[in-house]
């Protein structure tokens, strides 16, 4: 194959006669890129879809030969994006100036060579048509026309005035046309191109007439006008001008640098444009119809109006719309954004094969974004931009990839399961970019109310002062900033919401939390399903017995299929629980790849990288969760970890001060605050005068003990700021006088936390760390 002579594309021209990267045809000398797309692609109008041979799948395309018109030939000076409307969506698509729509007409319309085929689909050679806009086929005797049926000026029907051809598809020529029963409004006239397309185009009527969707092309007639040169009686739907841009026109534009929306063409753009197209697929899916031929030609970019405040995405040309199940009808799809032969054979086309072509249209869309070609930015803001968003971009990755998964039984189960992960991942790619944070409720996790701290956010139990190490005094003990155990992990990571269907979901919503009693009331309810058997897995890890685990777990595998990311959960928790993290860790990346757009897989992910001694992969997970939903406490403890081990105290302190007051682990952060500012961190580095009066500060303002202004946790943390002060001192100070002030809070703070235990063993050790640290007298 050729290689393509477009800048930046790494792309080859493929058997269509076009790039199967930027989805162009060849750059010739002499031309622009923009200059070469086609009208179909620069017009405005649904593009017309050709009827594949009966039984036989072939590639319909809005691509005429015609040089594309001025306004789509290059794109406008990029300035200042206009939102208008958000609407329900809090992503809307900015705003962007579209020209007259009589500038979209063509003054020569012309047939491309590739689209040039004969009608008989029992010809010997399809594409020996003699180089002429009407005759006869040279193989076969078939007679042909590819000129417009309708002149500029006609008028169908005493109402449409015809204003000119402004692309072809497969289906024939669409015009552009005025009704002149309305304002002279602008519509779209959409031909047959011979009889033999009429059963194809009567489902497209009906399939239009039936679907009134925001985001799908609507209809408002069907009309019949003779032929300008046969005479011949012609039938055309009257559709809704949509005006705007194809995608495959605006994508080819941001390849080349250029953007209609004054701002870089962003992933997150390609996902809002993606969610409308979903939701067009699913409203479509719900009326058992499938769309079939979704790619970016056939997707429509129309900027906002006064009818509508918002830009949107518009499905066009629903030339190869068919019922579900259908196999009759001949198959208008275009092969490089369709599922394999082989799964057309033994399935045909379903609703697994229109999400992977919404998988395909996605992907391709992407690779044209500044966030892939690095165009609009300096190279090496690029690369930071691209650094601080890649946990996104790989999510973003993984949806694509598992809508286009070669099994269709592990694709996502329809456009609407597509959706709900494609938001979660522009909700991370957009708080990764700017850092605000975008929380959403999960629909598939429940939030956990553990915090996997490691006792960080915690005032110190006693044991610190009464077992810490022999010979070491409590002014030198380091901060304790190791991770949470596996087990711990395991057994407070995000809970999977049951499937409500399951007939355990009942028992499961109202079951209590105590993990033992849970194992009982589960054996009493005989329940033997895959929810039930997957409780038992995470009571008996809770309860700490692996042997119920093990079991439920291995109930789980006879009632739940292969590809139920349930499965991999609960396998990776086991693994987590038995200190098998790395085996873990494939289990939870198996149901990331399942669900790209959740913070539990992160989350979990993290937590592995962590005991497998990879702080370099855990602290991406953790900032990707917490830069997107500051409730999850457990992340930002994740990254406080991480800042602490390369000594940045700073750091730690300023992210714990991020976790919100409406956060139920906002009192965990303010006491772990005080207890960073006042630690000697892994690299034994001392806490500054100025930490310790910021701690002394930060201490006043904590509510603890009930609000009481005096308790236990408030001399705990005292004492660990009096230990920080004395350690500061030089040697020669804290064995004089010098230290004398110090020394009378220390032996005061020891015989507080003496007062706090019952047992004797305890209260002497404290006891005589309280006189150890009484100064010295003469009396």
């Amino acid at each position: 194959m050729t290689a393509c002579a477009r800048a930046g594309c790494a792309g080859s021209i493929d058997e269509t006669g076009y790039c199967d990267t930027c989805d162009l045809p060849p750059l010739s000398t002499g031309s622009s890129p923009a200059g070469s797309s086609s009208a179909g692609r620069s017009g405005a109008a649904p593009a017309g879809s050709g009827a594949a041979p009966a039984g036989a799948a072939r590639s319909s395309s809005a691509r005429p030969g015609a040089a594309s018109p001025p306004a789509a030939a290059s794109p406008p000076a990029a300035g200042p994006a206009r939102r208008r409307g958000a609407g329900d969506d809090p992503f809307p698509l900015p705003d962007f100036d579209f020209p007259d729509p009589e500038s979209l007409v063509l003054a020569d319309p012309r047939v491309p060579d590739r689209a040039r085929t004969c009608a008989n689909e029992r010809c010997a050679d399809r594409t020996r048509l003699p180089a002429q806009e009407s005759g006869h086929c040279l193989s076969c005797g078939t007679p042909f026309s590819f000129r417009p049926s309708l002149a500029p000026g006609d008028v169908v029907e005493q109402r449409y005035r015809v204003c000119g051809p402004i692309a072809h598809g497969g289906l024939g020529w669409v015009y552009l046309a005025r009704d002149g029963r309305l304002n002279d409004r602008y519509c779209v006239l959409k031909g047959l191109i011979d009889a033999s397309d009429a059963a194809l185009t009567a489902f497209e009527l009906w399939a239009l007439t039936q679907l009134d969707h925001p985001n799908i092309v609507g209809v408002y007639n069907f009309v019949r006008h003779p032929d300008a040169h046969t005479g011949e009686v012609r039938e055309y739907i009257v559709m809704e001008y949509v005006p705007g841009l194809p995608l495959s026109v605006v994508a080819a534009e941001a390849r080349e640098g250029g953007s209609r929306f004054g701002e870089p063409l962003r992933t997150e753009h390609v996902i809002t444009c993606g969610l409308q197209v979903l939701a067009a697929l699913a409203h479509l899916h719900e009326r058992d119809v499938l769309y079939c031929d979704l790619k970016p030609d056939n997707v429509m970019l129309r900027p906002a109006d006064r009818s509508d405040p918002d830009t949107r995405i518009k499905l066009i040309d629903l030339g190869g719309a068919r019922p579900a199940g259908d196999t009759t009808r001949p198959m208008v799809i275009t092969r490089r954004y369709q599922v394999s032969v082989a799964e057309i054979s033994a399935r045909g086309l379903t609703v697994a094969s229109d999400v992977h072509t919404a998988g395909e249209t996605l992907h391709r869309l992407y690779r044209a974004t500044a966030d892939h070609t690095g165009r609009h930015v300096p190279a090496e803001e690029h690369r930071r931009e691209q650094r601080r968003i890649a946990v996104g971009i790989a999510s973003f990755e993984l949806v694509c990839a598992r809508a286009r998964h070669p099994d269709p039984e592990r694709r996502f189960a329809g456009a609407a399961d597509m959706a709900r992960q494609l938001r979660g991942v522009r909700r991370e790619i957009a708080s990764l970019r700017d850092g605000r944070p975008r929380p959403e409720p999960s629909e598939v996790f429940a939030d956990s109310a553990v915090l996997l701290d490691a006792g960080l956010g915690a005032v110190p139990p006693l044991t610190r002062w009464t077992r810490g190490p022999a010979g070491v005094p409590p002014a030198e003990l380091p901060l304790d900033v190791g991770t949470p155990t596996p087990l711990a992990v395991a057994t407070g990571l995000p809970t999977p919401r049951p499937f409500p269907d399951d007939p355990a979901a009942g028992v499961l919503a109202t079951a209590t939390e105590d993990a033992r009693r849970l194992l009982v009331q589960l054996a009493e309810a005989g329940l033997d399903t895959a929810e039930a058997a997957f409780a038992r897995v995470r009571a008996g890890l809770a309860a700490g017995d692996p042997a119920a685990a093990a079991a439920g777990l291995a109930r789980a595998r006879g009632l739940a299929g292969p590809a139920d990311w349930r499965l991999w959960w609960h396998e990776g928790l086991l693994r987590l629980a038995a200190a098998d993290c790395a085996a873990a860790r494939r289990h939870f990346a198996d149901v990331r790849g399942a669900l790209p757009g959740e913070i539990a897989p992160e989350l979990a992910l993290a937590c592995c990288a962590e005991h497998l001694d990879d702080p370099g992969a855990a602290e991406p997970w953790h900032l990707a969760v917490w830069r997107r939903d500051r409730s999850v406490g457990s992340a930002v403890f994740g990254l406080v970890r991480a800042h602490l081990a390369r000594g940045d105290r700073a750091g730690a302190v300023a992210l714990l001060d991020e976790v919100p007051e409406v956060s139920r682990h906002h009192d965990a952060a303010r006491v772990a605050a005080v207890r960073v500012l006042v630690g000697r961190l892994p690299d034994g580095a001392r806490p500054s005068g100025a930490d310790l009066d910021e701690a002394a500060d930060r201490l006043t303002s904590l509510h603890l003990d009930g609000g009481e202004p005096t308790g236990e946790s408030r001399t705990r943390l005292e004492t660990l700021v009096h230990e920080a002060r004395f350690g500061l001192l030089p040697p020669a100070d804290a064995a004089s006088r010098a230290g004398d002030g110090l020394r009378v809070l220390l032996e005061a703070d020891y015989r507080a936390l003496a007062r706090q235990t019952s047992d004797r063993g305890r209260r002497s050790d404290l006891v005589d760390l309280a006189n150890r640290h009484r100064p010295f007298t003469f009396r």
